[in-house]
């Protein structure tokens, strides 16, 4: 849609599976997260293009971002977080959020998890709320402008991850 390139959307049921057909030479491309595909870089079996985050991984300095590799405001990711229900009382939320941020900010956590190409995050419950709005939103939008509709994904069970072939696919 940004860029106007025709690709045939393969639809698996997980990264690991879009991972692998990368691997195998089943696609010739996925997006997909940098923590399970940062051991394939590295060993040499897939080349990374682009990080499709705001900014350049730590863990490939070397490699652009989208944006830096010619599609302005391109952004994709995975985030992962901490969640309870909205029962949880106040002050259970404020120590486990205290104690989650204090292992997140450790230099050892830091540290590993940089080297596995993530983007350690501990902020605010309310900081991680509006994080979860904003995407929302965003994502709500990116849904409406593309014309998706929850009818045209073939079958539910295949959702989780998209891996893409070129339509003129060249060996």
């Amino acid at each position: 849609m940004m860029t106007g390139i025709e690709m045939v959307h393969v639809p698996y049921k997980g990264g690991a599976q879009a991972l692998t057909g990368l691997v195998g030479g089943e696609v010739n491309m996925t997006l997909n997260g940098l923590l399970a595909t940062l051991p394939h870089i590295k060993s040499g079996k897939i080349k990374a293009l682009a990080i499709a985050g705001k900014t350049r991984s730590p863990a490939l300095p070397d490699v652009p971002t989208v944006d830096e590799a010619g599609v302005p405001d391109f952004q994709s990711g995975s985030w992962q977080g901490l969640l309870a229900t909205g029962a949880t009382p106040k002050d259970v939320i404020a120590k486990l959020n205290t104690a989650v941020v204090q292992v997140l900010n450790s230099p050892e956590i830091k540290e590993r998890m940089a080297a596995q190409g993530a983007d350690v995050v501990g902020d605010t419950p309310e900081q991680f709320g509006a994080f979860i709005r904003d995407e929302k939103v965003r994502w709500a939008k990116i849904v409406k402008d593309a014309g998706i509709k929850a009818n045209d994904v073939p079958s539910t069970r295949h959702a989780a991850s998209s891996a893409f072939s070129s339509a003129s696919r060249s060996k």
